[in-house]
C-alpha cells in the first residue's frame, strides 16, 4: 500500500476470501452458504463485498432492507437476495428487482400476497420467518393454519424457505436455551411441511451457530460477522482475518506543560510535561466520545497511545509522550494490530457496532 495521507478504511478482500473458505470448511458439502451484506456490508462496501463473495461461489446474499437489495441488483448481482426485514410499502420495489422477502407476520404475509396477486405473479419465492425465542420478528407455530389458508388455491407466491434466528449461539452459558431453539425450529419445520408441503430451504444458524452447533445446519446457513473476520469467540478469532482496518495519520504534535488541559471542557489535565498527537477523525467518523478520556488506545509504531480528553467531532488527541513519532506518521485505530473486537471492548460494546458505525465520509480503499 502507498504511504497513508489521510483517514481510510482499508478493505482486505484476501481476508474476506480466507474467512469464506474457513466457514465453508465447517459445512457439509451439500449445505448452502448465505452471506449477509446488510448495514453497508458491515460498514465496509456492500458492492465490493458482494461481488467478491459471488466470485467465490456464495449461494445467496442477505440484506436487512429492500433498498439495500436494490443497490446490489443495480450493480449486477444476480444470486438470490433475501430481504430479512421488508416493509409493505416497498413490496413493489422488491418485486421489480427480484428480491426474496422474509415474511414474518400475518399482516406482512397478507400484504405481500395481495401485492403478488395484483402484479399477476406466479410462484414468487418467499421465506417464512418463525420466532423460536429471540422475540424480535417471526410467526408463531400457531400461525401455521393462517399461513395455510393464505396459501390455499394460490399460485402467486411459493414458499421457498423457512428460517429462524438464534439468540445466544455464541454464549456457552446459554447452551440449554439454544438447544431449545434448535428443537423448536425442528418441530416447526416438521409441522410446516406437514401442513404446507415440502419446503426446499431451511436455515437457522448464524456465524456462532455454524461454529458451535454444526448439527443444526439443515441445508443452508447464514454468516455475517464471521465473513468480516470475527467469530464471537476468543479461540476462533485468531483463525479469521479482519476484513476492515481503520487507519489515519498524525496531523500535529503538541508539547504541553504540567497542568495544561487538552480538548473540550478541559477534560484532560496534564500531570507533567507531555507530547500529544492530534488525529483527523472523531465522533462524526464513528469513533464516539465513549472512547475518550483514556478509555481506549490507538496503535502508533506498534505501541499503544491512549486517547486523552473528549473525542471531538472531527479530531481526537492521543498521548505520545513515550512514542518516537512524527507528524504524518501512520496510526491504526483497529485492524490486525488491534482488532475491532479489542477496540470496541474499551467502550464496553461489540465489533458489530463499531465497524457498522464508520461514517461514509471515511475513504474506502481496497487491497
Amino acid at each position: 500500500m502507498p504511504k497513508l495521507k489521510e483517514t481510510v478504511l482499508e478493505i482486505d478482500l484476501s481476508a474476506l476470501e480466507h474467512n469464506y473458505h474457513f466457514l465453508r470448511s465447517k459445512l457439509r458439502p451439500t449445505t448452502k452458504l448465505m452471506g449477509v451484506v446488510k448495514a453497508h456490508g458491515y460498514g465496509s462496501d456492500p458492492l465490493i463485498i458482494a461481488k467478491k463473495l459471488v466470485s467465490l461461489g456464495i449461494d445467496a446474499l442477505a440484506v436487512a432492507y429492500v433498498t439495500e437489495g436494490v443497490q446490489l441488483r443495480i450493480a449486477g448481482i444476480k444470486v438470490p437476495i433475501l430481504v430479512l426485514h421488508p416493509q409493505a410499502t416497498n413490496f413493489d420495489l422488491l418485486i421489480a428487482h427480484h428480491l426474496e422477502p422474509s415474511i414474518y407476520s400475518p399482516k406482512i404475509l397478507k400484504a405481500f400476497h395481495q401485492t403478488a396477486k395484483k402484479s399477476t405473479l406466479k410462484d414468487y419465492p418467499i421465506h417464512l420467518k418463525f420466532n423460536t425465542g429471540l422475540n424480535r420478528l417471526g410467526f408463531w407455530e400457531s400461525d401455521l393454519d393462517y399461513i395455510a389458508e393464505q396459501m390455499k388455491g394460490t399460485n402467486s407466491i411459493k414458499i421457498k424457505g423457512i428460517l429462524s434466528h438464534l439468540a445466544a449461539s455464541e454464549d456457552a452459558t446459554e447452551k440449554e436455551f439454544t438447544s431449545r431453539q434448535i428443537k423448536a425450529f425442528e418441530k416447526i419445520v416438521n409441522n410446516a411441511e406437514a401442513t404446507l408441503g415440502p419446503i426446499p430451504i431451511k436455515h437457522l444458524l448464524n456465524t456462532s451457530g455454524i461454529l458451535n452447533y454444526p448439527e443444526a445446519q439443515w441445508n443452508m446457513v447464514r454468516s455475517g460477522i464471521g465473513l468480516y473476520g470475527y467469530g464471537n469467540d476468543a479461540a476462533i478469532d485468531p483463525l479469521l482475518k479482519p476484513v476492515v482496518s481503520l487507519r489515519t495519520i498524525i496531523s500535529q504534535l503538541h508539547k504541553i506543560e504540567p497542568n495544561e488541559s487538552v480538548g473540550y471542557n478541559r477534560a484532560f489535565r496534564s500531570p507533567g510535561f507531555k507530547t500529544t498527537a492530534t488525529l483527523p477523525l472523531g465522533h462524526a467518523d464513528g469513533i464516539g466520545r465513549q472512547y475518550g478520556n483514556e478509555k481506549a488506545f490507538v496503535i502508533i509504531h506498534g505501541k499503544k497511545a491512549p486517547i486523552i480528553g473528549n473525542v471531538c467531532m472531527d479530531m481526537l488527541m492521543v498521548d505520545v509522550t513515550d512514542i518516537d513519532c512524527r507528524e504524518g506518521d501512520e496510526v491504526t485505530i483497529f485492524g490486525n494490530e488491534q482488532t475491532a473486537e479489542v477496540f470496541a471492548a474499551y467502550a464496553n460494546t461489540i465489533s458489530y457496532e463499531l465497524i457498522t458505525g464508520i461514517s461514509s465520509r471515511v475513504k474506502r480503499v481496497y487491497k
